[in-house]
C-alpha cells in the first residue's frame, strides 16, 4: 500500500516541562502562549525567559514553535500586543497564531514576512473564508472543529494555496470558536479574550416554552473530548497539513502521552497502514484524560453521543461498583487492578455530583470470575451502587515523565559567541579586538609586552584566560593571535583585566544598540497603530444594489430621513411590520433564524412595502454557511436587497460583487484597525463587537468620527452558534432529519441553568442551534455617550416571539430624535418596558 503525505504533528504546551514532553515524544511543532493575548490566561502561558528556552529546546530537536496571539485586542492594547510579538520574535519563534484581522495587518506592517496562521477563533469553515485568510497574508488556517471531511476537501480544492490545520484530539468547544459570547455576558470572562468561564459545562434543563414540560436534563451542551485518530488518513488525503492536539492547560504527562500516541499513528500512516479503531487500542489516552471520546464531526453531524450528558469533567476508566461500606472501608468489585498512588473517582449511576481521592492503601478480599473485591480506607462514606473509575494511574504518569526526564533544560538565556583577535609586539601594549553579533570593541593594555622567560602567550594560554566568561552573556568563540608576535609575556592579571574590560565595553555597546533597536521598533509600532486608514465605508454609488432600491441615507433629504439610523432586526414578517409602524428607519430580516423558511414571495411583498415607505431592508445571512449550504442562499441573494452577515468571507465576496453588505457583530470588530480592514474589504457598515464598553466603542469610533459604525443597543445577541442540536439529542433522533420536532412538536424550547437563567434555543434553517442570551441588553441610558462619540447607527434585536417590538422601537426613536434636536426625552421609557429583566451588557462591564 503506497505511503501518504504525513501531516505535521502540533502539540500544546502551557509550561516549559510540557514543551520538553512534546518534543521528546515526537512533536513536529509546539504551540504556546507567552504572558498575554493568548486565549489561555490562567496557568497556561510561559514567561519570555521560558519562551526563549522553549525555542532553544525545540529547535535543538528539529521542531518549530508557534506563539498563540489569538485573542481580540482592544484599542489601547494594540501596542502592547505588537511589542510582545516583537519580544517573541527576538527569541526565535517560527510563527504566530492570530485571530484579530486588524492585528494581522499591523503585524504585516511592523514585521513584514513573518509567518502567520489564522486561529480557529476566526471561524473559517468554507472556501470563501479560507480565500480571505489567504488574501490577508496568512500561510495557514485552523479550520472550525465542526467541518466534515467533505468540507475540508472542498476548502482545499477551492483554496490550494493556503495550508489547512485541524484539531484531532482534546477538549471541544460546543460553540463555533469565535462565536461564543455567552461566557462574557454571564461572567465578564470573554471566550474571545482567553477567559472562558465554560458556561457549556453546566447542567441544564431543556424545556418546551409553550407547555413548560421538561424535555431533557443533564450536561446538554458539554461536548465529549475529541479523539479522531480513525480519521487521520482521510484528513491527510483531503489536504490537511497539520494535526493539532488541544491541551495547553493540561499537565506535561498528558502532553507526553497524547503526543506519543499520535506520533505512533502518523508512523502507521506513513507506512500505509489502516488506522480504524486506533483509539480503542490505546487505553492510556482514556486514562490520561477523557470526558468520554467522540470522533467529532468529520463524518457528519454527531448526535446524542456527542455530549457528556451525565458529567462535564474527566471520567477516567470505568472499573466496577461500590458493594459495601464497612467500618471506614469502602468495598469495591473491580474488573481491573488498582495500585497505591492511583486516583479513584466515584459517581452515582444516574449522574450528578461525584467524589474521589488518591489510593493510600489497598486490601484484597477475594478474586472470582475476573472480579476482584478490594477494601480501601476512606474518611467519606461512598454510597453502595455507585460506579468506580480510575481517574489517574500512577504507573502511566511515571512512564510519561520518564520519556522527557532525560531531556536537559537549555541554559536560561542565549549566550552569544565572542571572538577575539590579539595584537602586540615587544615594548608595546597588548591590544584585544572583541567581536560578538556584529558589534566589536578594542581595548589596550597598560603593561608593555616583554619577551617571555619561560612560557609565552600561546594559543592554550590565551583561550584559557579569555574563556573565563562565567555568568556573562558570552561564550568563547575563536581566538586569533595572528597579530601577536611570538614569545611575548604579560601577567595573567593584565590579560584578565583586558578580558573583563572588553566584556564590559561590549556589553554596554550591545545594550545601547539593543535599546536603540527596541526604541526604533516601538516607534514603528506606534506609527503603525496611529496610522489608521480613516476613510470609512465605501460610497453608496459603488453598490449595484442597496436597501431595496431606496436611496442611501447619505443622499436622502433631511426631511425624508433623520441623520441617524435605527435598525430593527426581526425574524418574522409580523414583527417587521410592527417595527415599520413604530418608526424603524431600517429593517433587518433574518429569515434563517428558525424553521420554516417563509416563502420568498412573502418576503418580496414586505420588501416592496418597506420600499413604499422609503425604509431600507437588509437580509441577514447566517454567520455559518458550510460548503454544501451555499447554493441554498442563491434564491435569497436574488432578491437584490442589502445584506448583513457575520461571515468574514461573505462580507468580502459579496461586497466585491457589488452588493451592499453590513458586517455583523460576529466579525468581532474590536478595534479601529479591524474596522478599517472591514471597510477595505467593502463593508458599507461595521457593527462593533458587543463585548466593548462605551469608552472602548468611542475609542474605536474616533478615527472615523463614528462614520459607518453601528452599535447593538437592545436585544438578545446569539450567545452561541452550535452545530449540535439539543432538541434532536433529547429525543435521540438523527440530526437534521427531525424537523417535525422544531417545526411542529416543540417549536420554542429553552435551556435553563442552575442559577435559573433561561436561554432560548432557536433551531435555524440549517438545523443549528443559536442560543439567545437569557435577558435582553437594554442600553438606552448610554445613547448620549454613544451619540457624543459620533456614532449614528443603532440596531435593536428582536428574535423571540412576543418581543415588544413596536414599543421598544418607538422608545428608541423618541430618544434619538431628542438627541438629534437637543431636547429632553423620557430616559426611562425603554427601561420601563423590560422591567428588571434586562442586562446592561458590556457597556459598563469590560471583558
Amino acid at each position: 500500500m503506497p505511503s501518504r503525505p504525513v501531516p505535521e504533528l502540533l502539540a500544546p504546551a502551557g509550561s516549559l516541562d510540557a514543551v520538553r514532553a512534546a518534543v521528546a515524544n515526537g512533536a513536529d511543532a509546539v504551540y504556546l502562549g507567552a504572558e498575554r493575548f493568548n486565549a489561555r490566561d490562567e496557568g497556561a502561558q510561559l514567561s519570555l525567559g521560558d519562551l526563549e528556552q522553549a525555542v532553544q529546546l525545540a529547535h535543538g530537536r528539529g521542531a518549530r514553535i508557534y506563539l498563540t496571539l489569538n485573542t481580540l485586542v482592544k484599542p489601547h492594547e494594540l501596542i502592547d500586543a505588537l511589542e510582545l510579538l516583537g519580544e517573541a520574535i527576538d527569541r526565535g519563534i517560527d510563527a504566530a497564531i492570530v485571530q484579530d484581522i486588524g492585528l494581522i495587518r499591523l503585524i504585516h506592517r511592523v514585521f513584514p514576512g513573518f509567518e502567520l496562521h489564522g486561529s480557529t477563533q476566526m471561524t473559517v469553515h468554507d472556501a470563501t473564508g479560507a480565500t480571505l485568510m489567504h488574501e490577508l497574508g496568512l500561510r495557514r488556517v485552523v479550520l472550525a472543529r465542526e467541518n466534515t471531511i467533505e468540507d475540508v476537501r472542498a476548502i482545499h480544492t477551492g483554496v490550494p494555496g493556503v495550508e489547512l490545520e485541524t484539531f484531532v484530539h482534546g477538549a471541544l468547544c460546543i460553540s463555533y470558536s469565535g462565536q461564543c459570547y455567552m461566557s462574557g455576558m454571564i461572567s465578564e470572562r470573554s471566550a474571545n479574550r482567553g477567559s472562558c468561564a465554560q458556561s457549556c459545562r453546566k447542567d441544564y434543563a431543556l424545556t418546551d416554552d409553550r407547555t413548560g414540560a421538561t424535555l431533557d436534563r443533564g450536561y446538554l451542551i458539554s461536548a465529549r473530548d475529541l479523539a479522531a485518530a480513525d480519521h487521520i488518513s482521510e484528513l491527510a488525503d483531503a489536504g490537511v497539513v497539520c494535526l493539532k492536539v488541544e491541551g495547553r492547560k493540561k499537565r506535561p504527562e498528558y502532553v507526553a502521552t497524547v503526543t506519543e500516541a499520535y506520533r505512533h499513528y502518523l508512523g502507521r500512516l506513513s507506512r500505509g497502514e489502516a488506522l480504524e479503531g486506533a483509539i480503542d487500542r490505546r487505553p492510556d489516552l482514556v486514562q490520561i484524560y477523557s470526558r468520554g471520546f467522540t470522533g467529532g464531526m468529520f463524518g457528519g453531524r454527531a448526535g446524542r453521543d456527542y455530549i457528556t450528558r451525565e458529567q462535564p469533567d474527566n471520567r477516567g476508566v470505568p472499573l466496577g461498583t461500590v458493594v459495601a461500606f464497612v467500618r471506614g472501608e469502602v468495598h469495591l468489585d473491580l474488573r481491573e487492578t488498582v495500585a497505591v498512588g492511583d486516583g479513584l473517582g466515584f459517581e452515582p449511576p444516574s449522574g450528578g455530583a461525584s467524589m474521589g481521592f488518591t489510593l493510600s492503601s489497598i486490601r484484597t478480599l477475594r478474586t472470582s470470575g475476573g472480579i476482584t473485591r478490594v477494601a480501601i480506607p476512606t474518611r467519606e462514606r461512598v454510597p453502595v451502587g455507585w460506579n468506580v473509575l480510575r481517574t489517574s494511574r500512577r504507573e502511566l504518569l511515571e512512564r510519561a515523565r520518564a520519556t522527557y526526564a532525560g531531556l536537559e533544560r537549555p541554559l536560561p538565556s542565549r549566550r552569544v559567541r565572542l571572538d577575539f583577535r590579539i595584537f602586540g609586539s615587544a615594548g608595546g601594549p597588548l591590544r584585544l579586538v572583541a567581536s560578538a553579533g556584529g558589534d566589536s570593541v578594542t581595548v589596550l593594555g597598560e603593561i608593555s609586552l616583554v619577551p617571555a622567560r619561560m612560557h609565552g602567550l600561546d594559543d592554550a594560554k590565551l583561550r584559557e584566560q579569555l574563556g573565563r566568561l562565567g555568568e556573562t552573556p558570552f561564550v568563547l568563540g575563536s581566538v586569533d593571535p595572528a597579530g601577536l608576535s611570538e614569545g611575548l609575556f604579560v601577567p595573567v592579571s593584565e590579560l584578565n583585566r583586558l578580558r573583563q574590560q572588553a566584556v564590559d565595553d561590549l556589553t554596554v555597546k550591545r545594550e545601547w544598540a539593543e535599546s536603540t533597536r527596541k526604541a526604533e521598533r516601538r516607534a514603528a509600532i506606534e506609527a503603525a497603530v496611529s496610522a489608521i486608514t480613516a476613510g470609512g465605508p465605501p460610497h453608496a454609488s459603488q453598490f449595484t444594489s442597496n436597501a431595496s432600491g431606496v436611496p442611501h441615507h447619505s443622499t436622502a433629504s433631511a426631511i425624508d430621513l433623520p441623520p441617524y439610523t435605527l435598525a430593527a432586526e426581526v425574524s418574522s414578517l409580523e414583527d417587521a411590520r410592527a417595527a415599520l409602524d413604530a418608526g424603524a428607519i431600517e429593517l433587518v430580516l433574518d429569515v434563517f433564524l428558525r424553521h420554516p423558511l417563509p416563502p420568498v414571495s412573502r418576503v418580496r411583498a414586505l420588501l416592496e412595502e418597506a420600499a413604499a415607505r422609503r425604509i431600507p431592508l437588509r437580509l441577514r445571512l447566517p454567520t455559518i454557511v458550510r460548503p454544501a449550504e451555499r447554493q441554498q442562499l442563491d434564491k435569497w441573494l436574488a432578491l437584490g436587497t442589502s445584506l448583513q452577515t457575520g461571515h468574514l468571507g461573505l462580507v468580502a465576496e459579496l461586497a466585491r460583487a457589488g452588493r451592499e453588505v453590513v458586517a455583523d457583530y460576529a466579525v468581532n470588530a474590536f478595534n479601529s484597525h479591524t474596522a478599517a480592514e472591514l471597510f477595505a474589504l467593502g463593508a458599507c457598515r461595521v457593527t462593533l463587537s458587543i463585548e466593548l464598553t462605551t469608552d472602548e466603542l468611542a475609542a474605536t469610533a474616533a478615527p472615523f468620527a463614528g462614520r459607518g459604525l453601528e452599535v447593538v443597543t437592545y436585544g438578545r445577541p446569539e450567545g452561541m452558534t452550535i452545530e449540535h442540536c439539543v432538541l434532536s439529542a433529547a429525543f435521540d433522533r438523527e440530526p437534521a432529519t427531525c424537523r417535525d420536532l422544531c417545526v411542529g412538536k416543540h417549536p420554542l424550547v429553552s435551556l435553563t441553568d442552575p442559577a435559573g437563567y433561561t436561554f432560548s434555543v432557536a433551531t435555524d434553517t440549517d438545523c443549528r442551534n443559536r442560543l439567545l442570551h437569557s435577558r435582553p441588553i437594554e442600553g438606552s441610558e448610554f445613547l448620549p455617550a454613544l451619540w457624543s462619540a459620533g456614532l449614528r447607527h443603532y440596531r435593536l434585536l428582536f428574535n423571540l416571539p412576543g418581543d415588544p417590538v413596536g414599543d421598544i422601537v418607538a422608545a428608541y426613536r423618541a430618544a434619538l430624535d431628542a438627541l438629534q434636536t437637543g431636547t429632553t426625552y423620557d430616559t426611562g421609557r425603554a427601561r420601563a418596558l423590560v422591567g428588571s429583566a434586562f442586562t446592561r451588557g458590556h457597556f459598563v462591564r469590560a471583558v
